[in-house]
């Protein structure tokens, strides 16, 4: 009979360290991840707000800069006017903006992002929270089949 109840604890925290490994971990991983890499595009737009206020801070009506081309491969260029700035508006589409509607722009964008990210750091603390819990169970199991 004891030898069946062990086997019924085994098999029930087995249950669990599948649960957490197989199912809660992955997903707190994923939330991160999605929750990094909009702080990675928020990071962006307030690189080019401080661009942007740069130019107008020092009222440049023309710029010499670096652009990335892609895997980090950058070359020189020359921009003759920095009345307009395009800006990536999401989904491929690139909006001409003066610099004042691309601040404002920006900051609406920054606050939408954010509270995209917040919604992913409250995803990550339920689980988390469900990953202590089950933690938690395995504990108590362990404790009083002692």
């Amino acid at each position: 009979m004891e030898d069946t109840v062990k086997q019924d604890l085994n098999a029930l925290i087995k249950k669990y360290d599948t649960f957490i490994a197989n199912t809660l971990k992955p997903s707190l991983k994923k939330e991160l991840d999605e929750r990094d890499l909009i702080f990675n595009h928020i990071s962006e737009y307030q690189k080019l707000k401080v661009q942007i206020d740069t130019i107008k801070d020092n009222d440049l009506q023309e710029l010499k800069t670096m652009v990335d081309l892609g895997s980090q491969f950058f070359v020189q260029a020359h921009i003759p006017d920095t009345k307009y700035i395009y800006v990536n508006v999401g989904f491929g589409f690139h909006v001409q903006f003066t610099l004042k509607e691309a601040l404002a722009f920006i900051s609406k964008k920054e606050a939408q992002l954010q509270k995209l990210a917040d919604k992913h750091t409250e995803e990550a603390d339920k689980i988390r929270a469900h990953i202590k819990m089950a933690l938690e169970a395995m504990s108590e199991i362990l404790m009083n089949s002692s």
